[in-house]
């Protein structure tokens, strides 16, 4: 585990600075707890690495992890016309397979989840799941119908969702890992 400084202020997502000196900075909005931004610290421990090695080399003075511009509005609904001709095919085959049923789907740039499903059967998705892997879309879809037979995160749940997706585990880590990243893009 490293060192680091937390610097809290009104802003809505967790980043880490690295000064030239290697000096680790966590900015975090006030309402996030120690736990998360000690969970957030770790789940970037590869990135904070290689970041620590191009500042050994003098190949960077300093690096954040919000580096990235957020995308333009333009930007958000392209991804959301994407996402409105992709998703709803493969809900469609994924509720087949799972043997459920659902009634709407809506597209939106959320700012803190990937899916949900209403207890109506109504299904929302993020469209940033369109800036990642293919096998992690298709777990949030399946994880979403999944709620139609069990609406909780139980083990029952969990095995219905590994009838799927026997490798659901490293998709849902693929999220942990990178899920931050591709949520900061929308300049939350």
């Amino acid at each position: 585990m490293y060192d680091y400084e937390v610097i809290r202020s009104r802003r809505r997502t967790i980043a880490i600075e690295i000064d030239r000196s290697g000096q680790i900075k966590v900015r975090a909005p006030y309402n996030v707890g120690n736990f998360r931004i000690r969970r957030f610290v770790e789940e970037k421990s590869t990135w904070i690495e290689k970041a620590l090695t191009r500042i050994r080399k003098g190949q960077s003075d300093a690096i954040s992890s919000d580096d990235m511009p957020p995308i333009s509005d333009a930007d958000k609904q392209l991804l959301a016309d994407q996402a409105k001709k992709i998703i709803p095919g493969k809900v469609a085959y994924f509720a087949g397979l799972i043997g459920v049923d659902y009634r709407h789907i809506t597209i939106r740039a959320q700012k803190t989840r990937w899916g949900s499903c209403s207890t109506k059967g109504n299904l929302n998705f993020n469209c940033l799941l369109m800036r990642a892997p293919e096998e992690v879309l298709d777990y949030v879809i399946v994880h979403e119908l999944c709620h139609r037979k069990e609406m909780n995160h139980s083990k029952a749940f969990w095995a219905e969702v590994e009838k799927v997706c026997p490798d659901y585990k490293k998709r849902r880590k693929w999220l942990k890992d990178h899920g931050d990243e591709l949520m900061s893009s929308l300049g939350v």
